[in-house]
């Protein structure tokens, strides 16, 4: 089984490396503000001649926006807008250009409604200060060094690496990888680089392929399982990391930090404190991520179906009371990645509908409730007399779908349109912090004009 797979390493340049690696950032960053502006241009002229009652083949050619046609019209211009240009690797410009065309076809998608998801606007142009200092390398000599320890980039030249690439230099010296492509990326004051591979992965099944098994993500617990294994914590990173968080904040404040208005420069305390509070930022989310690793892991390695819902993160974070655990939590990242290691270990994912009542459902009789507030945490079913516990009711609904579905296969790339369950109308209440409510368009969510997700996004 032949995948798509990212390593990532961080690196330790030398001060010179590190001066060559922001060249080549902010050499992607020219590239796609020169690009930008000469779309930007070429679209306002275009609109001045409408409005002179100009038409047709009268007005301006447009300007194409691919990024070969990008490249091609930057390679006739670039001696006089970057003279430097001979300093940077060509694979930094291309880099630019190849985000503004994704930018610019993400926003004509979502502007002519083929676009799925929230409205895109058009793009803006990058700022040297806000910008996050990436680029990528899909040609050239991209390798990993023989002793482990280090990488070698075009232009860039030999890298060392903060940490042992055996995982990635182990595959590549059996022949059961291969190197697509390397993204660095600078954050939380330190250089990292992504390598993209085309992995063989051997076929593996899991222990328990007959078995499936209901998950239910939420704030108290972050998963309840539906065949009584006890549930794991929410470890609530981010709480527990606000004391250092607060203190590194207020540490900031107190220095004499950047200003656009009068172009004033940080000083070096701010930038220090500042790469103390980013270090914070980057502990909270290395932990959170490893621990859905681990429980992902375990749940691919061992159930061969495995059963979750298709949440509304993003209405739920509209909940001022429990936007911080929600997103503490990392539901979306819970989903992603037993998409792809449930395939990668011979499992399934199946997805129930968003609007699926596995709370409000008696797991014993089937009866619906038409409500059940947050608040309550004990389910008391009023036909059978069921009581237990809300999470784990929700889990066992969720295992029941499974029996109810023929044929299913696994889930698609992008999460959607696969092993949905339709189920049941909702009966009514609001389960979530996001209210479903009938519209002209027939469907039961806010409407499409306002951004938010809607069932059929």
């Amino acid at each position: 089984m032949r995948v798509h797979q990212a390593y990532r390493f961080a690196l330790d340049p030398t001060p010179a490396q590190e001066r060559n690696l922001y060249r080549h950032a902010g050499a992607a960053r020219v590239a796609y503000n020169w690009g930008l502006a000469r779309v930007k241009a070429n679209l306002a002229q275009r609109d001045a001649e409408r409005s002179y009652g100009l038409t047709g083949d009268e007005l301006t050619p447009p300007v194409s926006w691919s990024m070969y046609s990008l490249r091609k019209d930057w390679n006739q211009v670039k001696d006089q807008v970057a003279p430097w240009w001979a300093e940077c690797s060509k694979e930094a410009y291309a880099t630019g250009f190849d985000r503004l065309a994704t930018a610019l076809k993400n926003w004509s998608q979502s502007r002519a409604g083929t676009r799925k998801g929230r409205r895109t606007g058009f793009p803006g142009f990058k700022s040297r200060r806000r910008a996050v200092p990436s680029f990528r390398f899909t040609t050239g000599a991209i390798r990993v060094d023989d002793d482990r320890r280090h990488i070698t980039l075009p232009r860039l030249g030999t890298l060392k690496t903060h940490e042992s690439t055996r995982k990635l230099h182990r595959r590549l010296a059996a022949g059961t990888a291969r190197i697509l492509s390397a993204t660095v990326r600078h954050e939380a004051g330190r250089w990292f680089v992504s390598f993209t591979c085309e992995v063989h992965r051997a076929e593996r099944a899991p222990a328990r392929p007959d078995a499936v098994i209901g998950v239910d993500l939420g704030v108290k617990h972050l998963a309840v399982f539906s065949d009584g294994r006890p549930p794991v914590g929410n470890p609530r990173h981010l709480d527990a990391a606000l004391g250092k968080l607060r203190r590194a904040c207020r540490t900031v404040s107190r220095r004499q930090g950047p200003d656009r208005r009068t172009g004033q420069r940080p000083s070096n305390r701010w930038l220090r404190a500042d790469a103390v509070r980013a270090r914070v930022h980057h502990a909270v989310a290395a932990q959170r991520r490893d621990a859905i690793h681990k429980l992902t892991s375990a749940l691919a390695a061992e159930y061969g179906t495995v059963v979750v819902e298709d949440l509304n993160v993003a209405g739920m974070i509209r909940n001022r009371r429990l936007a911080r655990a929600i997103g503490d939590a990392g539901f979306g990242e819970v989903r992603r990645q037993l998409a792809y290691k449930t395939g990668w270990n011979g499992g399934r994912l199946h997805v129930a509908d968003r609007w699926y009542p596995s709370s409000k459902t008696c797991s014993g009789c089937g009866a619906v409730k038409p409500k059940l507030p947050l608040r309550t945490r004990t389910y008391l079913c009023e036909h059978c007399g069921l009581e237990i516990d809300r999470d784990a009711n929700a889990a066992l609904n969720l295992a029941a779908l499974v029996e109810r579905v023929a044929g299913s296969g696994p889930e698609t790339e992008n999460g959607r349109g696969a092993d949905h369950e339709p189920g049941p109308a909702p009966a009514g209440g609001c389960e979530a912090s996001t209210p479903h409510r009938a519209t002209a368009w027939g469907r039961r969510g806010p409407s499409p004009r306002n951004g938010r997700i809607t069932e059929e996004d």
